[in-house]
């Protein structure tokens, strides 16, 4: 395994390095990605694919009252995801968790927002993927995608052939994707190379 497929499923030493370094290279666009997040301050959050725990601890700032829980299908990411956010662990308001997209270990209807950092890139089964998110949202729940590559330019292409099993995916593939999967009002917002895509559940699927 190269040292660059940790980002698809961090393992041993490596892994450990390179949640790391997610944590710290990918602040400046989970930051911008928030901004289109609104979350009541006793909000229930679930962040698929979580990596090192960064963006969970932001999400915890950004619901005080709330409950924020994590997935990552790599034991390395979910570790380091539950020392980064300790305190809120031991208080109740975290819980991370290990675990797939494709098949979401929660109940329908449990959660006023998903949201998804750098990580859709990875996902097997992208409209199987979104369907849990789907059903694992409130109605009117919002689900958050964000990427550093929007797929726009040919510089993206050097990262699928670096990462096995990384697919970069237009603002146009995704809203084909979140709609077939029962999602309404999807808003797509683009600065850089970055992309942000949301999305809402509505009352019933369509």
């Amino acid at each position: 395994m190269s040292f660059f497929e940790n980002t698809r499923k961090p393992v041993g030493l490596g892994g450990k390095i390179m949640v790391a370094m997610m944590n710290w290279g990918h602040s400046p666009v989970a930051r911008w990605g928030l901004r289109f997040l609104e979350l009541t301050p006793d909000a229930k959050v679930l962040d698929c694919g979580c990596g090192g725990g960064a963006n969970i601890k932001r999400l915890l700032k950004k619901c005080p009252q709330g409950v924020v829980k994590g997935i990552d299908y790599s034991s390395v990411s979910v570790e380091k995801s539950k020392r980064v956010n300790e305190a809120a662990v031991t208080k109740g308001r975290c819980d991370v968790l290990r675990a797939s997209v494709t098949e979401l270990p929660f109940e329908s209807e449990q959660f006023n927002a998903v949201t998804a950092f750098e990580t859709v890139y990875f996902w097997p089964d992208l409209p199987q993927c979104f369907r849990e998110v789907w059903r694992v949202l409130k109605p009117d729940g919002t689900f958050l995608i964000c990427n550093e590559s929007n797929g726009d330019t040919d510089k993206d292409e050097k990262w699928t052939e670096i990462i096995g099993g990384m697919t970069i995916y237009k603002d146009a593939e995704l809203k084909t994707y979140l709609e077939q999967a029962g999602f309404h009002d999807v808003q797509i917002h683009k600065k850089k190379s970055w992309l942000c895509v949301t999305a809402l559940k509505r009352g019933g699927k369509s």
